[in-house]
């Protein structure tokens, strides 16, 4: 009897422990039918052109809900102007969370924007995931373990110019065009880095511009008059399209570097104008799909017919298509990964335990990676140098740590 008794009493264990397993977890945001993910985007404002990002990851989105949504959840995706303003980007991000509930905030941009909301986003506990800014200071789980970035970071790709004109330009004179915030301040850090200890010499003209300027053609004019043969361009889209303008117009002829954020095809380079961006250098993780090299791969077919059906009113030229696009399926891979369990920790948790993963139209040998320490999810990039209508790859992957 008590032998009965006990094999009874096991068997309800293991059915508990069974429909424990089982067991959905949600946390705010999430029932058995929705996600909701909150964004904050520029969608007006200096920065407006960024803008693409959110209105392809809608797109992307719909696909996923129309094809049955993730185990039967359709994604609520609520996409906010924040006009590339911080005071704005705090009032739209406590709506996100306090009123609208959202589970996270999915690829927000800028860093001035991002800044303004890390820390409340970190007291209340919510994931700040995969920001659309490569700031260093993203990458910080130590401090600040709700918040994580995405693309290379800043410091390092500036880092890899300097070490780059090092290696091949001959007594170069540098001057430098920079956002007056952080993102220009971290892309200096890299660029100082990346120089050595010539770097007092070398660079002989530094110039900076607020992204409520309406043009930057007088510190063009300064940086041509200070002799340098370098120039390092540090700007988002609309600033950067007007510098290649310029100094085109003015007949500097500098070895030109361009931030990888401001090396769109269509939101840059077709603007202003394509004859004027001949040789300029750039740093790469993703395919850049006017690259005729790609037209054949698996990938960019499927990117095609994805923007051809989902977005179709919307310029492939733009980099922004392509970016966004590699992000939201990352996002997708981590919710999958988290399966019923739901809660902002256990996907804060999966979005830190990504291995080797290989996305569509990331470079060739680019595998998304991260841990509870490494919160720089892509870590590796290819120079690329604008020839005809496109950017050519040279040069070999280079990695973070200089590999």
């Amino acid at each position: 009897m008590l032998g009965r008794r006990t094999a009874m009493l096991s068997a309800a264990s293991i059915a508990v422990a069974g429909s424990a397993r089982a067991e959905k977890k949600y946390g705010p945001g999430v029932t058995d039918t929705e996600i909701k993910i909150g964004q904050t985007m520029p969608y007006s404002g200096n920065a407006s052109a960024y803008g693409v990002a959110g209105r392809n990851q809608a797109a992307y989105f719909r696909m996923i809900n129309e094809s049955g949504g993730l185990n039967g959840r359709k994604i609520n995706f609520i996409s906010l102007d924040d006009g590339y303003s911080p005071p704005k980007t705090m009032e739209l991000a406590r709506q996100l969370v306090e009123r609208d509930q959202v589970a996270f905030l999915f690829y927000p941009l800028g860093t001035q924007t991002n800044t303004a909301i890390q820390k409340y986003m970190n007291q209340k506990k919510v994931p700040h995931l995969f920001l659309a800014t490569g700031a260093s200071k993203w990458g910080d789980p130590q401090h600040f373990p709700w918040t994580m970035g995405w693309q290379p970071d800043y410091h390092t790709e500036c880092k890899i110019f300097g070490k780059h004109i090092i290696a091949n330009v001959k007594d170069p004179k540098i001057a430098i065009l920079r956002q007056n915030d952080d993102m220009g301040n971290d892309y200096i850090g890299g660029l100082r880095e990346g120089l050595g200890a010539g770097w007092e010499k070398l660079v002989v003209a530094d110039a900076t511009y607020e992204v409520t300027d309406p043009t930057i053609d007088s510190q063009i004019l300064q940086l041509k008059n200070s002799g340098a043969t370098v120039f390092v361009n540090i700007t988002t889209p609309k600033f950067g399209a007007q510098a290649i303008k310029k100094v085109a117009e003015i007949g500097w002829k500098p070895v030109h570097y361009l931030v990888s954020v401001a090396a769109s095809v269509g939101a840059v380079m077709r603007p202003a104008g394509i004859e004027n961006g001949q040789g300029i250098i750039t740093a790469q993780f993703a395919k850049d799909v006017t690259d005729p090299r790609w037209a054949t791969s698996p990938d960019y077919i499927e990117w095609k017919a994805f923007m051809d059906k989902w977005n179709p009113t919307a310029n492939q030229l733009e980099g922004s298509n392509v970016s966004s696009y590699i992000v939201a399926y990352a996002l997708v891979h981590v919710l999958k990964q988290c399966g019923d369990d739901l809660t902002r920790e256990n996907i804060m948790r999966q979005a830190a335990n990504i291995k080797n993963l290989e996305i569509p139209l990331l470079l060739p040998g680019v595998k998304v990676n991260t841990s509870p320490t490494n919160f720089y999810p892509i870590r590796s990039e290819q120079l690329a140098r604008f020839e005809g209508d496109h950017w050519a790859l040279f040069g070999d992957l280079i990695s973070a740590d200089g590999s």
